[in-house]
């Protein structure tokens, strides 16, 4: 662009001055807002407007969020919303074309009127999209004027201009607080796997001390009494002592299978995932329940993600077994494209409130990419649905 192309009210060298000022603004890498403030106010300024908004695209890409204002409308900043076409500026952002109206906007079907954004103090606008080639769109600049001002071809120029400085800065500040999430999120997902990790810890030094390890301490004393009693010649009695221990050794290896089970459900390496999915629903619901099990996963999946969804589908048919009294429960385990789907679903009571089970199932899911919703209402059952991506 040379500096005949700026044909309209600003000249080159405001012209230069406000590029060069979005430039400081942009490499100064301020939070989203503060740019968005910086932007409006250097263009209300640099091209002698009443007034600039600036509209950035929401993360989900289906709407827009006004992120800076020129005062006093700054206020508003983060409250006003437009889905895209929505309005001058979701039109301009559906289709990446700018629009300028010198007068009767009220008359213009795509203008929605902003009673908080002053609309009828102002005659004529300009609104162009914030794109760059390698982001696409990131919002739109929107400038007013009070009295009737015929924006040219250069005005539009410009202010195009001065949205592609923009969007690259406002993508690079989307990411960097998408980062910033996805490294909290990261790090309470932890802070919870270390708690899950040392609760289970407790709960199997609990299991082997009470269950294994006092067995075996009454085995060993009932065995020292054999021996003694061996010595004095009291067969009869050592007898009953090796009786006895016995019977504690065949207590102390069921504990240590219970503990083990603990660890790794034993039906995961003796009859693999479906198997083991169709004996849960057999075995972990209330008598009289009518329970359909259907699994179908061909895929050899990692052991982890087998004792994940395994644990999962056990608490949630516990959970369904103590507090649902259902008549037909629906326990489905599917592949679907590049997702693996746990759904238990259940005719019940219903859901009052989320309990512990329903927290360790969540964790479970978080841990592994996934995750959870669940729909539920009093007397009308419970769906519980959890998505597991698979690599």
């Amino acid at each position: 662009m040379t500096d005949g192309d700026w044909v309209g009210r600003v000249d080159p060298a405001t012209a230069r001055e406000l590029l060069l000022g979005t430039i400081d603004a942009v490499a100064a890498a301020p939070e989203l807002s503060d740019l968005a403030r910086r932007v409006a106010d250097l263009v209300t300024r640099a091209m002698r407007v009443d007034v600039c908004f600036v509209h950035v695209l929401d993360d989900d890409e289906r709407g827009l969020t006004l992120t800076g204002a020129t005062p006093p409308f700054d206020a508003q900043a983060g409250r006003v919303h437009l889905a895209l076409d929505e309005g001058v500026s979701g039109w301009v952002a559906a289709r990446r074309e700018p629009v300028v109206i010198v007068e009767g906007k009220l008359d213009d079907p795509r203008y929605r009127y902003f009673p908080e954004l002053g609309g009828l103090e102002f005659v004529s606008m300009a609104s162009v999209p914030m794109t760059s080639r390698p982001t696409g769109l990131a919002g739109v600049i929107n400038v007013h004027t009070r009295e009737r001002h015929e924006f040219d071809d250069g005005d539009v120029a410009l202010l195009t201009g001065i949205g592609q400085l923009v969007a690259g800065a406002i993508h690079a500040a989307r990411l960097h607080r998408q980062l910033v999430h996805r490294a909290q999120e990261y790090e309470g997902l932890v802070e919870r796997f270390v708690a899950v990790q040392e609760a289970e810890r407790r709960r199997i030094a609990a299991e082997v001390h009470d269950g294994v390890t006092q067995p075996v301490v009454s085995l060993a004393m009932h065995l020292a009494a054999a021996a003694e009693a061996l010595a004095d010649g009291d067969h009869a009695f050592a007898t009953r002592q090796v009786a006895t221990a016995r019977s504690l050794a065949e207590l102390a290896v069921a504990e240590t299978r219970a503990a083990l089970a603990g660890l790794r459900p034993p039906m995961l390496d003796d009859l693999g995932l479906p198997e083991a999915m169709q004996s849960l629903a057999t075995t972990s619901v209330a008598a009289g329940a009518d329970v359909t099990c259907d699994v179908d996963v061909s895929a050899t999946l990692p052991d982890h993600v087998q004792v994940a969804v395994y644990r999962m589908a056990q608490e949630a048919m516990q959970n369904v077994a103590k507090h649902a009294h259902a008549a037909n429960i629906l326990l489905q385990l599917r592949a679907a494209g590049d997702e693996l789907v746990l759904r238990v679903r259940d005719d019940g009571a219903g859901m009052p409130t989320p309990g512990v089970g329903l927290d360790a199932i969540r964790e479970r899911a978080e841990l592994l990419g996934g995750t959870v919703s669940v729909s539920s209402a009093p007397g009308r059952g419970t769906d519980l649905l959890v998505r597991l991506p698979v690599a």
